[in-house]
């Protein structure tokens, strides 16, 4: 079952019980300031999406309050961009390789992870119009959006069947698409309206696609 909220993460978390999800796989605001704001501004080499700028904005990271209730409510965590904001130990990165060639983006994203593990890289392109499944190609619809690819790679590498799954900041929802396609299920929070209400459609007209008969 999939379940997104139009809520602050925190006051669904306050309420949860320890260890209530098996995994939480997160992508918080790192407080580098890539609210989406200025994203049509960022590159020089090539043009650059227009976006709204999200609820909360990207100001600062998250609290020490926000991990310490992710991990009490979470067996394991994959976090995304935690090298911006928490100094942590871990053998056990996870890297994704953006494929992006000769721009003036990042050319990889960082996430901590609480397994036991070594390094391990996905790479998928995600470079203005191109992607690495250009017949299945996504539409943008936020500005720190990642590849349903991306987390389909991570549910099938991390996660275990019967597994319940937290994220704390839905975003785009490409998490809940695949955690759709692999059968896992999912319980969404997004703090901005427009972006939630944005994120639940993306994901009714994907299951309505896999409904239509082929």
């Amino acid at each position: 079952m999939i379940e997104l909220h139009n809520i602050d993460c925190m006051d669904y978390m306050r309420d949860l019980p320890d260890n209530a999800f098996e995994l939480a796989i997160v992508d918080p605001p790192y407080g580098i300031g890539e609210s989406g704001a200025t994203n049509h501004t960022r590159c020089k080499l090539s043009k650059s999406q227009d976006y709204k700028p999200f609820a909360g904005g990207d100001s600062e990271p998250p609290s020490e309050e926000y991990f310490e209730h992710l991990e009490r409510v979470s067996v394991n965590q994959i976090i995304w961009g935690a090298n911006h904001f928490r100094a942590r130990n871990s053998s056990a990165w996870i890297v994704w390789d953006k494929l992006n060639g000769a721009t003036d983006f990042a050319d990889a994203e960082l996430a901590y992870s609480s397994f036991g593990c070594a390094v391990r890289v996905f790479r998928f392109r995600w470079q203005g119009m191109l992607q690495g499944d250009m017949k299945n190609k996504e539409h943008r619809i936020h500005p720190t959006q990642k590849p349903v690819k991306l987390y389909e790679w991570l549910l099938m590498n991390y996660a275990k069947e019967g597994d319940r799954i937290l994220d704390t900041h839905l975003g785009s929802g490409s998490i809940a698409i695949a955690c759709d396609n692999l059968g896992f299920d999912l319980v969404g929070c997004e703090l901005d309206a427009d972006y939630f209400n944005a994120a639940s459609k993306r994901l009714k007209q994907h299951q309505a696609q896999l409904r239509i008969p082929m």
